[in-house]
């Protein structure tokens, strides 16, 4: 009888154990042994010829199948040295789990048993990551041979997900669940652990700068409770090695010429739950400027006077950072010019003598660049011709990289593509021809949108609405639209042809219904005043007038049809007439009451420079926008409106803006301008101010009691905002970044600062519209003049009698301010968030009002959410 060598079974047991993991319930592997048992096998067993080779214990696989995994044949002489190769043959296959050879007299066994089939494969303990990011992952599948080799090979995938994730504590246990007709179930069971944070970066070797200030210029931050959700805080490789780079970048910038990081070392704490990061660095010496100077081989290029424009001059502290600036911006004033392929290369001159750099730019020589041809790729939807019209250059033109990056930001505000978009320039075919290549990636541009939420303004809302940005793949955009609140309801359609007839010239129509609630506030509650219904479609077409200077003309047609509650607002004139009492509704809301048809024809100039319309971080853009309705209709006026704005990016993801608006408007042929066509400031336009919380407005206080006794107290009042004839606001933003966890989470915070006014209009002349409706009383005990409405009879009722004679009511008495009507700034600084949720855009502002007026509507908190579904 032959064992298998001891060699042999070692590399058994090693099949058995999988590193620290055993896989439950498989039977240990036999070894090849003779039939005569124990006994040590004598010279002629071992040298026998094979006469026969039977395999038995074979499911799936012939005999013969087996048979061709080994090289033991029949007539060849059995040895143990055989014996053992065809063992490891076997193994080798991974088909079998257990493999057992005998030899008697010549006569040679395989007793094999077959590795079971996967029936499924299980998960058990992730919740941090699920299920459709982990089997993807695993390489054993259903219906295949189950090997430990690819359970080994799983385990190490699924661990390595959670370390991409800084979970270096979660550990994975596969077990195997036995099944009848030799099938098994996997088990992978998943303990995750805790997320494993950076407890400590600690800095060795900085001398003339802080620990802290070194860390502030790291992506890695150490975890703090301030820091709940950045995920920065995580340990990752990669990042610790972009750190390196980050501290290497931040001491050139400061002129440590010379600075390296010595050793970067993470260990991980003994609980496996936290790493301590330490950096050994050498700062080495400070730099200066030495001579600076441009040597240019392009005969378009006068290398001094670039030497006179270089931002860098001699003795001031080097800056590594200034430096490749300088290279870009002499990169782009050579593409600008058509130097394509210009090469800029800095030569440096270290003196360590007296520490300074000495600097040389040499733009080498390059041939003048041509447009050889522009390839679109990537575009399934869109047409070509959606794309190629935003280039600003042709195919043949010269090339300028000013151009260029112009066409980038047109092709990028689109948003039909990716936003991480940039047209390459590769060599064409000859020096002097270059192509230009916009490698798009779309994305879905249809919305379907049903959502719901709650608004500070409006209470409950709920909105549907279908849109198509680029439909058909042609840039044009159609869309349907709804909304309902308590305050407000409206549909629409829309339809925008950027491009009409393929010329530079845009078309749009909008065709709407809106039903608007008006209100006041009657005591703190909101009391609707008055109902406004607009019927009306609008036409409007663009025409580029320069690259950044748009003109778009419209015309507007609008039927409105103003109502209010005639119990509350209505009596019986002097007339007999029952009509709106200017005394109880306001004269200007009386003059508004009814319908009427708006003929409006309108202007405007634009000017555009923004980088992004979706998001901007630079650039600047401005519009003059001239209305005049009276071109038929019933309604007459002119409305002049102005507003620019500009943003500057501050490096680290800060972005700054200002903006600034203001407009006017007048009636004529002997119109006034309605209280619906005025203009009102509030939330939202103002934040720190509620909805036409700023500006001119009418505040009636009423009073209960008889007029000159003890017992006369406030009681109710009313405030409604009247709007103005001219208005202006502006607004300055900084936009705070967050770390790479925020930002994935969709958070971007900012401070503000709101400034405006709205006023212009006349006094309301209570006196003037009493007439015989109402009665001038006494003053009460703070000298303010009461008055109080007869009934609607034109009788006042009670048994008291004023100094006049006249009886006096008790119930109906009241004060009247004016207030608000200035152009005296309202100001309000707050910090604020938007952050898209995954129930939908949520904005939150908490402002803190520095100026205001007397009888300002002021707001300290405000918020609006809204989810979909």
């Amino acid at each position: 009888m032959v064992r298998g060598t001891d060699a042999h079974r070692a590399s058994q047991i090693a099949v058995v154990l999988l590193g620290t993991t055993i896989l439950a319930g498989l039977p240990a592997p036999a070894f090849a042994q003779d039939a005569g048992g124990d006994a040590a096998p004598t010279q002629s067993s071992q040298t026998a010829p094979v006469q026969t080779i039977q395999v038995t214990g074979a499911e799936r696989l012939e005999p013969q199948t087996v048979l061709s995994y080994i090289k033991l044949r029949i007539g060849q002489p059995y040895s143990k040295a055989s014996a053992d190769a065809a063992l490891k043959d076997l193994y080798e296959t991974e088909l079998f789990a257990d493999v057992q050879i005998s030899n008697d007299n010549g006569n040679v066994t395989i007793q094999v048993k077959e590795n079971p089939v996967v029936n499924r494969i299980i998960l058990e303990g992730n919740k941090r990551i699920k299920d459709d990011k982990i089997l993807p992952e695993i390489k054993v599948a259903p219906r295949q041979i189950f090997t430990r080799s690819k359970i080994r090979a799983d385990v190490a995938r699924i661990i390595e997900l959670y370390k991409r994730q800084g979970r270096y504590a979660a550990t994975v246990e596969p077990k195997m669940v036995m099944l009848d007709q030799n099938r098994v179930d996997i088990v992978f069971e998943i303990t995750e652990g805790d997320k494993s944070k950076v407890r400590q970066i600690n800095i060795i070797g900085n001398e003339h700068f802080s620990d802290g200030k070194l860390r502030g210029e790291m992506v890695t931050k150490q975890a703090r409770f301030t820091r709940i959700f950045s995920s920065g805080t995580s340990y990752d490789p990669d990042r610790m090695a972009f750190d390196q780079q980050k501290l290497r970048q931040f001491y050139l910038t400061e002129g440590y010429a010379d600075f390296r990081v010595v050793s970067a070392v993470a260990e991980l704490t003994p609980d496996k739950k936290d790493f301590i990061i330490t950096y050994v660095v050498e700062e080495g010496q400070r730099y200066k400027f030495g001579d600076v100077k441009v040597e240019s081989q392009l005969r378009d290029f006068d290398g001094e006077r670039l030497t006179k424009n270089l931002p860098m001059k001699q003795g001031d502290w080097y800056n590594a950072k200034l430096v490749e600036d300088t290279i870009e911006s002499l990169n782009d004033t050579a593409g600008a010019y058509g130097y394509a392929f210009a090469d800029v290369r800095p030569q440096y001159d270290r003196n360590k003598d007296d520490l300074t750099m000495g600097l040389t730019f040499v733009i080498q020589e390059a041939p003048r660049v041509y447009v050889e041809r522009i390839d679109i790729n990537g575009n399934t939807l869109t047409q070509d011709k959606v794309v190629r019209r935003e280039f600003r250059l042709a195919e043949g033109d010269a090339f300028n990289s000013l151009q260029v990056k112009r066409s980038t930001n047109r092709i990028k505000s689109l948003g039909y593509f990716q936003e991480k978009f940039e047209v390459e320039q590769k060599p064409g075919s000859a020096d002097d021809r270059i192509i230009l290549e916009a490698n798009v990636e779309e994305k879905p541009t249809g919305e379907l949108q049903l959502s719901a939420g709650f608004s500070s303004l409006e209470s409950f809302i709920f909105q549907a609405s279908i849109r198509q940005r680029n439909f058909r793949g042609r840039g044009q955009t159609v869309g349907l639209s709804g909304s309902y609140s308590r305050y407000s309801k409206s549909v629409e359609a829309s339809f925008v042809e950027p491009y009409l007839f393929d010329k530079n010239v845009s078309l749009g129509v909008d065709i709407y219904r809106r039903d608007y609630n008006s209100f006041n506030y009657y005591n703190s509650s909101r009391r609707t005043n008055y109902a406004q219904s607009t019927t009306g479609f609008q036409v409007r077409a663009g025409v580029p007038l320069t690259e950044y200077l748009t003109a778009v003309g419209r015309y507007t047609l609008n039927y409105d049809d103003i109502s209010v509650s005639k119990s509350q607002f209505y009596s019986i004139n002097a007339s007999g007439d029952y009509a709106c009492d200017p005394l109880r509704a306001g004269r200007y809301l009386c003059e508004a009451i009814g319908k009427r048809l708006s003929s409006i024809v309108g202007m405007s100039l634009i000017y555009d420079t923004l980088d992004n319309r979706v998001r901007p971080t630079r650039g600047e853009t401005a519009s003059i926008n001239l209305d005049i309705a009276g071109l038929g209709g019933d309604v007459k006026y002119a409305r002049l409106r102005a507003n620019a704005a500009k943003y500057w990016p501050l490096g680290a993801g800060f972005v700054f803006s200002v903006q600034g608006e203001g407009g006017v408007i007048k009636g004529y042929g002997g119109d006034s301008v309605r209280l619906t066509d005025r203009f009102y400031l509030g939330e939202p336009q103002m934040r720190g101010f509620g909805i036409r919380g700023v500006g001119p407005r009418v505040i009636r206080q009423y009073y209960s009691g008889v007029v000159g006794a003890e017992t006369t107290t406030m009681s109710n009042k009313s405030d409604d905002a009247l709007g103005g004839k001219y208005y202006y606001k502006g607004r300055g933003e900084l936009e705070i970044p967050l770390g790479s966890g925020a930002r994935e989470l969709g958070l971007r915070p900012s401070i503000f600062v709101d400034a405006g006014a709205v006023w212009g209009v006349k006094a309301p002349n209570l006196i003037d519209e009493c007439g015989a409706g109402c009665f001038i009383g006494q003053r009460d005990s703070d000298g303010n003049q009461l008055y109080y409405i007869r009934d609607a009879n034109n009788n006042i009722t009670g048994t008291t009698t004023t100094p006049n004679g006249d009886p006096a009511g008790s119930t109906s008495y009241f004060t009247e301010e004016y207030l608000g009507n200035t152009w005296k700034p309202r100001v309000a600084v707050g910090i604020g968030v938007n952050w898209n949720s995954p129930f939908g855009p949520f904005r939150i502002d908490f402002s803190k009002v520095l100026l205001k007026e007397k009888g300002d509507d002021t707001k300290a908190f405000t918020f609006n959410v809204g989810t979909q579904f």
